[in-house]
């Protein structure tokens, strides 16, 4: 997907998942040894000009991936707290969750949460728009995120709504909601867009505007593969 904002790709493996469309069968960490080392053999030769990061599944992996990206001072950083698949399967460990919102959002250039992942961070019901909005200041206001973009997908109704907070503002970005079963991997591919045009040089709110066009164009044109939730086309 990277390839199709014109950027070059790394990675450092965090977790190993046995899934298809149906769902996550199984699913294990790396070591937190091997998940330092390899974020640290990217930065040394690979200097990334953004960084992203997806399922963090244990707390140990949290705490070595904060702990790199402060190391080697990686900026800016894209936080998709990815607690939840979109089956419904749980992704993290309960340490997890706690070291995310204590080591990881306070380093975020931008956090990115579904209304489950934003519910699960603060502690409190996130249902419909109003409670976005304030998902998003507590994010940046209490737990020092530098912007947080709710999205808000699973609210029902017509249209799809996420609220972005940066820089004391509050933004809506709406768009009419597309009936697919083909969502696997949205929120991925959006943190992974974010993190591309960031490395571009974009803005952050042209980055997130940008980014989100780009899903909605992924999903409206998926391939329809597979018998459950399936992949977004990454070439729209």
């Amino acid at each position: 997907m990277f390839q199709r904002f014109q950027v070059f790709g790394t990675s450092v493996l965090c977790a190993v998942t046995a899934q298809n469309t149906t769902g996550v069968n199984a699913w294990e960490p790396v070591s937190a040894a091997l998940v330092r080392a390899q974020l640290d053999a990217v930065a040394e030769d690979l200097r990334p000009a953004a960084v992203k990061s997806g399922m963090l599944a244990s707390t140990e992996v949290v705490r070595a991936v904060a702990a790199g990206l402060s190391a080697h001072g990686l900026r800016p950083y894209v936080l998709d707290p990815v607690m939840v698949a979109t089956s419904g399967d749980l992704l993290v460990d309960e340490g997890a969750v706690q070291a995310i919102r204590e080591q990881l959002v306070p380093l975020a250039t931008l956090v990115t949460p579904n209304l489950d992942e934003a519910e699960v961070l603060l502690g409190e019901p996130v249902s419909d728009v109003d409670a976005m909005e304030r998902a998003a200041r507590t994010l940046v206001e209490e737990h020092g995120a530098h912007a947080a973009l709710v999205k808000g997908g699973h609210l029902p109704g017509l249209e799809m709504v996420d609220v972005l907070f940066h820089d004391g503002t509050i933004e809506h970005f709406r768009h009419p909601r597309i009936h697919t079963t083909s969502l696997h991997g949205t929120g991925c591919t959006l943190s992974a867009s974010i993190a591309a045009h960031l490395a571009r040089g974009n803005s952050l709110r042209e980055a997130v505007r940008s980014s989100l066009e780009y899903v909605y164009r992924a999903i409206l044109t998926a391939p329809a593969l597979g018998s459950g939730h399936g992949p977004l086309n990454h070439w729209a």
